[in-house]
C-alpha cells in the first residue's frame, strides 16, 4: 500500500470562509480531479482527511456532506481514478476533539481502518493545521498555494515549520510526487 493524504477544502475544491454547504457549492479546483486520478493510477491509495466543522456549527448535515463526497468520488471515478477513503471531523473547535486537525485523530483512523502506516506518506494541505498534523504524525508535509496556502506560508515560518514542499496547486504536487 502506498498511501497519500489530501485535505479537501482549498486543495481539491474551492474554499469559502462562509463554508461549503451543499453539493452545488462544492466546486473542484481546475486540475484537482485529474490530479487525484493521476495519483490513483500511479498506485497511490488516496485518502481525504478534512475538518468539516460546518456540521458541528449546524450549517449543513451529515447527509449533505455525503452528497458532496459522492460528487467528488464520481468525478474522480469518471477521470479514471479512485479514492480509498474519506475521513472527516464533524466537530466545531469548541468540542476539543482528537480528530480535528491539527490533531492527528483522522490519520489514526485511516491507519486503523486500512491497516496501513502513514509515517513518511505525503500529506497535501493548504493550511497551517494541515502541515502541523502532517509533521506531528511523521508524514511528508506538502503545501499547495490554493485555498489558504499562500497566506499560510509566513505563518508556518513564524512557527518554525520550514521543512515542507510547496506547489502552486494539487495538479503540480501530484505530478511531482508521481515523477519521484
Amino acid at each position: 500500500m502506498k498511501p497519500i493524504v489530501l485535505d479537501r477544502d482549498g486543495v481539491i475544491n474551492l474554499d469559502s470562509d462562509a463554508y461549503i454547504k451543499s453539493a452545488d457549492e462544492w466546486i473542484p479546483i481546475p486540475g484537482s480531479i485529474e490530479a487525484i486520478a493521476i495519483l490513483s493510477r500511479a498506485g497511490f491509495d488516496v485518502f481525504i482527511a478534512t475538518n468539516q466543522s460546518g456540521i458541528g456549527r449546524g450549517l449543513f448535515t451529515h447527509q449533505t456532506l455525503q452528497e458532496m463526497h459522492e460528487k467528488l468520488s464520481l468525478l474522480v471515478t469518471r477521470a479514471g481514478g479512485s479514492i480509498a477513503g474519506i475521513f472527516f471531523c464533524p466537530h466545531s473547535p469548541e468540542n476539543d476533539c482528537n480528530c480535528r486537525k491539527p490533531r492527528t485523530g483522522l490519520l489514526r483512523q485511516i491507519e486503523e481502518k486500512f491497516s496501513c502506516n502513514l509515517a513518511d506518506a505525503y500529506f497535501i494541505g493548504d493550511s497551517v493545521r494541515d502541515i502541523q498534523a502532517a509533521v506531528s504524525f511523521g508524514c511528508k508535509p506538502v503545501l499547495v498555494k490554493t485555498g489558504k496556502g499562500e497566506r499560510s506560508i509566513p505563518k508556518l515560518h513564524d512557527l518554525g515549520l520550514d521543512s515542507f514542499l510547496v506547489f502552486e496547486d494539487l495538479a503540480a504536487a501530484a505530478q511531482c510526487i508521481v515523477d519521484i
